[in-house]
């Protein structure tokens, strides 16, 4: 059984040790301030400057080097936008060459389940145990500390940082072996972008017969149709506000991630193939950079109307 060597750090009746997280974005910052809000120790080792500056912000401490920052962590964190930046992180910046024997490392990135057993595969030989951990819920959740976890590597592992990720999230759940919680990501992707897709339509159609739009999405809440997606979007459908909390660009980067999955595994998903080509449009057409509720837009250009 792997055990870790990270020191007894008392929060009330939770032990917890210290955290190196790397990848202060914009839903890594809010989570390195839950974590300081929990009375947990964090350090970071920033890759940009706007990244030191979110870090700092959130109440960590900056270290300098992947020595120092091997030496200072007990359970390191990635929060990085795709697979090779997980990669580089923790494999070709020879992190992986000091990490201590016992160290862990949970990835909440979103990146292929290959590249997730593929990182815990490369740990193993040192004595660092590996979580996949992805999330759902976006910056919202982030801040509220209410992410919903999907965690894929040993139970056991889980049950010994658990009591950080509550600091996280309120949803965590274990799906299986090492790359699983990066499958489970990727089925709700699929989800997410569906959903979205089919209440830009029911929108277009509301328009198109004179309804009262949000008197209509309020009665489509609260029946079978309800979801979280409407519940988060309905605000920024209505005033057509579509700031990014989650770029229509990341959301094309997850739905490639879908499509290897499914292919990896020979099988077919009919709606996956044309929900993928609409986000794929939006980021073709310049607008990777707006939220992906801004499926809605182009729902109207399709049948050439407009708010």
């Amino acid at each position: 059984m792997f055990k870790p060597t990270f020191p007894a750090v008392m929060i009330g009746e939770r032990v917890l040790p210290r955290i190196g997280f790397i990848g202060a974005g914009v839903m890594g910052a809010p989570m390195i301030a839950n974590l300081t809000k929990a009375g947990v120790e964090v350090v970071t080792l920033p890759r940009s400057d706007r990244s030191r500056e979110r870090a700092a912000e959130a109440g960590a401490m900056e270290v300098h080097g992947v020595v120092e920052f091997a030496q200072q962590s007990d359970v390191v964190i990635t929060m990085l936008p795709d697979s090779p930046d997980v990669h580089d992180a923790v494999i070709d910046s020879g992190l992986i060459d000091h990490l201590r024997r016992g160290t862990i490392v949970v990835d909440m990135s979103t990146i292929r389940p290959d590249m997730a057993r593929q990182i815990h595969a490369a740990l193993a030989p040192a004595s660092v145990g590996m979580l996949d951990a992805p999330v759902s819920g976006g910056e919202a959740a982030a801040i509220d500390g209410t992410l919903s976890i999907m965690v894929g590597g040993d139970a056991g592992l889980l049950d010994q940082v658990r009591p950080i990720l509550t600091s996280l999230g309120t949803t965590i759940t274990h799906v299986g072996g090492p790359g699983a919680g990066q499958a489970t990501k990727a089925a709700n992707q699929l989800v997410v972008a569906a959903n979205l897709q089919a209440l830009a339509e029911a929108i277009v159609l509301l328009e198109a017969t004179g309804v009262d739009v949000e008197a209509a999405l309020t009665a489509i809440g609260g029946g079978l149709a309800g979801s979280t997606a409407l519940e988060r979007k309905k605000k920024a459908f209505l005033s057509d506000d579509f700031r990014p909390g989650f770029r229509i660009a990341l959301h094309d980067k997850d739905l490639a991630i879908v499509e290897s999955t499914a292919r990896s595994a020979g099988i077919a998903l009919p709606l996956f193939a044309v929900v993928s080509q609409i986000v794929a449009s939006l980021k073709a057409t310049g607008r990777g950079d707006l939220d992906h509720g801004a499926l809605l837009l182009l729902a109207r250009e399709l049948n050439g109307t407009t708010r």
